[in-house]
């Protein structure tokens, strides 16, 4: 059971300030007060199908510091069930290096998934009863953009109709991980912040071609009330008793794959240091963070932590990790064009080879990198010591962010920008369809607003097949969606679906 008593005094806020949500969570009802922390982000190498252990490591580096007397909490994502019934498993971490009742994170937790998709659903039946009713938006039924949403990974809703019998149209399911409404409870800084964002959603158009919006809709209060209770950042402790902060879960892959900017800003007016995670890779968490988070939320990160395990580094090149560690180098690279000084966590495994961990140093010798070895997952803080303390010296000159690129930059541009520096592509290509969308988000004002790429996790390239650090591809863009509410424009590359299917043998069958 979480002492309330002990949590309040692990982050200086009174009792009143925690509501509790169940024996194992709370909610923090007081308002962030001046960040005064420093944050340091936690993302990794292209993923593989074992996982490197973000969420473990990050857990585990929020645990040292705490051991070694420094003030620290950990910002941690909101599990999905997509995932968690699929193959990839729960994201509450793992080993000694965990948070405390991690079947409640992983399922349901404090319920906050489900208010995100009640409100976007509301928003979807709000948009099909004006098309019964016929009344005086004069929707045309072709252009409407809002789908509806799901926590679970199920590929049959992808795309379906709806109205048989009434006003029959094609629409579709996404995750509730990348409904705009995740991503704008995510991004937004405050409640008010929360009101305006929703209103601002595009859903469709008038007959005339001007833009309808959940303002004309009339859904922004009724979704506010949904909502009230999941826009308070939730909180739990590690293993350990660090205060953890998990709170929002937008996928990396399709969307921007970071936990709740009012959660982010709470830790960092609570603590000084502050460990958040990016998901899945650099190139897609790691950039997304910067690019859009940081300018939405005014914050910054010192340092970057880049995790990596022999096992991935030996998946990525082939079976040697001397041809794995170039996707290494090339996520390092990606770091240091934000101008933040980079770490290498080497996730321990029991059967790691001493040879191996030795390679893995020898790159980082060649890349300029401390490369810091953690055992957070068989020994919590106590394995991460070395890694807290290497942290730390890294980050005693403060590094101005330097974004990727500027807001008055043309769209086509920003995306070339990410696709060259992060993900080493040649070039971007377009399907006419997607140029033309793209145009139709420009005439919403997405012109001075930043890209959010969805694209597979499993490659630096939109081909989930090719490992390593392939060179020569070129991006290839399917579709474009605008998301004025979240406050960028969203780039579909290759394969993407904005919602996942389950594998042929799913986690789910074994439970």
């Amino acid at each position: 059971m979480l002492r309330l008593d002990r949590l309040a005094g692990e982050l200086g806020v009174s009792l009143d300030a925690l509501i509790p949500f169940g024996r194992d969570a709370v909610k923090l009802a007081a308002a962030p007060g001046t960040p005064r922390g420093r944050c340091i982000l936690v993302s990794s190498i292209t993923p593989t199908a074992g996982g490197e252990g973000k969420t473990t490591l990050a857990i585990g580096l929020a645990d040292a510091l705490r051991a070694t007397g420094e003030r620290a909490v950990v910002a941690l994502r909101q599990p999905s069930l997509g995932p968690f019934f699929g193959i990839k498993g729960g994201g509450a971490g793992a080993g000694r290096a965990a948070l405390t009742a991690a079947e409640r994170v992983d399922v349901h937790f404090t319920g906050d998934l489900y208010a995100i998709a009640a409100a976007h659903n509301l928003l979807a039946a709000m948009i099909d009863n004006h098309l019964h009713h016929a009344t005086e938006l004069a929707i045309d039924p072709r252009s409407i953009t809002w789908p509806r949403a799901i926590d679970m990974n199920d590929r049959a809703l992808r795309r379906i109709v709806v109205g048989l019998g009434d006003v029959v149209r094609e629409t579709g399911f996404v995750a509730t991980a990348a409904s705009e409404v995740m991503a704008v409870l995510a991004l937004a800084r405050d409640r008010e912040d929360v009101e305006a964002r929703l209103a601002r959603i595009v859903v469709g158009a008038r007959r005339d071609g001007s833009p309808v919006t959940a303002r004309d809709i009339g859904a922004v209060g009724a979704m506010m009330v949904l909502l009230a209770d999941a826009m308070l950042p939730n909180l739990t402790t590690t293993l350990e008793g660090t205060p953890a902060f998990v709170h929002a879960g937008p996928f990396a892959d399709i969307a921007h794959g970071s936990s709740s900017a009012i959660a982010t800003q709470s830790a960092l007016s609570l603590a000084d240091w502050v460990v958040t995670e990016a998901g899945f890779g650099f190139d897609l968490g790691g950039e997304k963070f910067f690019d859009i988070v940081c300018r939405s939320a005014a914050f910054d990160a010192a340092v970057v932590v880049l995790v990596c395990t022999v096992r991935s580094l030996i998946e990525h090149g082939d079976g040697a990790i001397d041809r794995g560690v170039p996707n290494l180098a090339a996520h390092v690279a990606a770091a240091r064009c934000f101008g933040k000084p980079v770490v290498i966590a080497v996730n321990r495994h029991a059967d790691d080879r001493s040879e191996d961990l030795r390679a893995i140093e020898r790159f980082g010798v060649q890349l300029d990198v401390p490369v810091v070895e953690s055992d957070a997952f068989a020994r919590g803080a106590a394995g991460s010591l070395a890694l807290a303390r290497t942290v730390i010296d890294q980050v005693r000159e403060p590094a101005p962010l330097r974004f990727l690129y500027q807001l008055t930059d043309s769209p086509r541009h920003k995306l070339l920008a990410i696709a060259t520096r992060m993900y080493g592509a040649r070039d971007v290509s377009w399907t006419v369809e997607a140029s033309r969308q793209l145009d139709a988000a420009v005439a919403l004002g997405a012109d001075g607003w930043p890209v959010c790429v969805a694209k597979t996790p499993r490659s630096l390239s939109d081909d989930p097949h090719r490992r390593g650090r392939p060179a020569d591809h070129v991006l290839g863009i399917r579709e474009v969606r605008a998301a004025a509410g979240a406050g960028y424009w969203l780039a579909i590359a290759g394969h993407t679906e904005l919602l996942p299917g389950l594998p042929r043998h799913p986690r789910a069958e074994a439970m």
